[in-house]
């Protein structure tokens, strides 16, 4: 997925638009951002579960944020250059 369908995800769930957020995020369920992204959403829904899923296809873990806007806003700051080393790259590139 590329950074500018990223950004848009975060920056409509920023907006309070989860749907739309969790539509952009569902088109790659590979790529680790993309999954980092959907834990995150799911967080906030309030379903523990099915975040923990997703943050297990990724480097980080449920607890390792208290709150999830200031997660996305981490997310949304990553540089291009700094996400393959922030996340797990589950494809093996």
């Amino acid at each position: 997925m590329d950074k500018v369908e990223l950004i848009a995800a975060v920056e409509a769930a920023l907006s309070g638009d989860w749907h739309k957020a969790h539509e952009i995020v569902q088109r790659d369920e590979h790529d680790p951002v993309a999954c980092w992204i959907h834990a995150v959403l799911h967080k906030i829904e309030g379903d523990a579960w099915n975040s923990r899923y997703w943050y297990a296809r990724t480097v980080h873990r449920y607890e390792e944020w208290g709150d999830p806007p200031a997660e996305l806003r981490f997310i949304l700051e990553l540089p291009n250059n700094e996400i393959g080393q922030v996340v797990k790259n589950s494809r093996g590139d």
